[in-house]
């Protein structure tokens, strides 16, 4: 019996996605920097490529490669994208903070000890 697990499921020249790594999102071979986190870096935050090669010890090749492969695959994915900030609001809904407790609202009623 073979182990597929770290064969790569989509290839591309400098990106690689298997599934037990990132949970399978496209990334850069051999690393744990997904395609949508340099898209992130590149397109929202408006950082320039050579920044973010700099920055994470990138060749300017690796994030034009990652920038190429969003475009290409950009609603793929964006949908990825959404769906993980959609569970992880979920989560925090479901879930309350310690470290940012829900306190009562102003004029709310306190329970005196």
């Amino acid at each position: 019996m073979t182990d597929t697990t770290s064969t790569p499921t989509t290839s591309h020249q400098h990106i690689e996605s298997t599934t037990d790594v990132c949970s399978g999102q496209p990334r850069l071979t051999g690393r744990r920097i997904t395609v949508a986190q340099i898209a992130f870096w590149h397109e929202r935050l408006g950082t320039a490529p050579d920044q973010i090669a700099s920055k994470h010890g990138l060749s300017l090749g690796e994030v034009y490669a990652a920038l190429s492969y969003y475009h290409d695959h950009r609603v793929e994915i964006d949908a990825q994208v959404s769906a993980s900030a959609e569970f992880a609001e979920e989560l925090r809904r479901a879930i309350p903070s310690w470290l940012n407790p829900v306190r009562p609202a102003p004029g709310g009623s306190r329970r005196s000890g």
